[in-house]
């Protein structure tokens, strides 16, 4: 039978066909409205701009069906509690750096950046491609959440101080907001860390409660004023060569959604993550040179300083391994992927961005 015959002894003309396939469709593409806390301010105009930028992709990609409203950190859960949210389904979904968690279990510190871990290329290759997400999901499980790659800042600076570093010594005492796991490695030098939300660190400093602090790069440090009350302006910061940002997804709502939503949420967040490397990597330069002109001293840790955090931060890393089998499979997982990207990066990519930055005109 002719398919113009067979429409018309069956009387399936367009409208019956659209008639038909209209509630696969909008079943397939359910209306959800999702809340999504985040830890930072909206001043930051990259860390909170990525999870804008994801929650609109997710919209745009779903004709609204599927929407997600970002929030700042203390509009509806404090900055260093978006995970408990989303783990006793407060809310659906959360965007955080996951080493924030640091004290549930120190595993927490590979979805950011574990002290001395790989550059952002590498520490991405190793989640996207090199069994990271399946290990870290695998342990996440434990917390009711999956993880969704979100965001990179790239290798981070090392912070703000009110005087001057001039040796090992000088840690000692030292009080210095730092972020997630890095600030055990920092105690065995003697600094007292302290784990203080982006939007409250400026009043610490000034107020003298702190006596130093890291935040990202010069693009948001600049935003948040360190350089009035801390001129002593280091790098880099070895604590995050190349920092994930993740969005954690209640794992029932995660499982719940339908298999398109899911996947609209992983290239979402992907988008979203290019969007800020490539943000960083506009705003740094230009942001660096306005912080020296308002009076920000430069300095690079001594070699001194580096290789004494590296050799506690190994002894740490071996300590925590030999009693938590989750921090000890992820950080040999992550371990050895790293020496086989450095293997390569030597060979070219280091190199040639050496000889580039040696001859630079800018």
């Amino acid at each position: 039978m002719k398919r113009r015959d067979f429409i018309k002894v069956t009387g399936l003309g367009a409208a019956s066909a659209a008639a038909i396939a209209a509630p696969a469709i909008a079943q397939s593409m359910p209306e959800l409205k999702w809340r999504m806390p985040t830890s930072w301010p909206k001043s930051l105009d990259t860390l909170y701009g990525g999870a804008e930028i994801m929650a609109k992709v997710v919209g745009e990609a779903t004709d609204n069906k599927f929407q997600i409203q970002p929030f700042a950190a203390g509009e509806i859960v404090p900055g260093l509690q978006v995970v408990d949210a989303v783990q006793n389904g407060t809310v659906e979904i959360g965007h955080t750096a996951s080493y924030y968690y640091f004290g549930k279990d120190p595993t927490f510190t590979f979805g950011s950046s574990v002290p001395f871990g790989p550059n952002m290329r590498i520490n991405q290759a190793w989640y996207m491609l090199g069994g990271g997400r399946e290990i870290l999901n695998e342990f996440y499980k434990k917390y009711n959440v999956v993880s969704l790659l979100a965001g990179n800042t790239g290798c981070q600076m090392g912070g703000w101080f009110r005087k001057e570093l001039t040796s090992v010594n000088d840690l000692k005492g030292l009080k210095f907001r730092i972020g997630g796991f890095a600030g055990r490695v920092l105690q065995k030098l003697g600094a007292v860390p302290q784990q203080i939300a982006g939007g409250d660190i400026y009043p610490a400093l000034e107020k003298g409660t702190i006596d130093a602090a890291e935040w990202v790069g010069p693009y948001d440090d600049e935003k948040l004023g360190f350089v009035k009350v801390a001129p002593h302006y280091y790098y880099p910061g070895w604590w995050e060569g190349g920092p994930m940002l993740l969005a954690f997804v209640n794992q029932d709502r995660w499982n719940a959604l339908p298999k398109h939503y899911q996947k609209v949420l992983e290239q979402a967040g992907h988008y979203a993550n290019n969007w800020m490397m490539a943000k960083y990597d506009q705003g740094n330069p230009p942001a660096l040179r306005r912080l020296l002109a308002a009076g920000a001293k430069l300095h690079a840790f001594s070699p001194e300083i580096m290789q004494a955090c590296l050799k506690a931060a190994r002894e740490l890393h071996n300590e925590v391994s030999a009693t938590n089998p989750d921090f000890k499979k992820t950080y040999e997982s992550l371990s050895a992927f790293a020496g086989n990207g450095y293997s390569w990066f030597q060979v070219a990519e280091i190199g040639y961005d050496a000889f580039m930055a040696r001859n630079s005109q800018s």
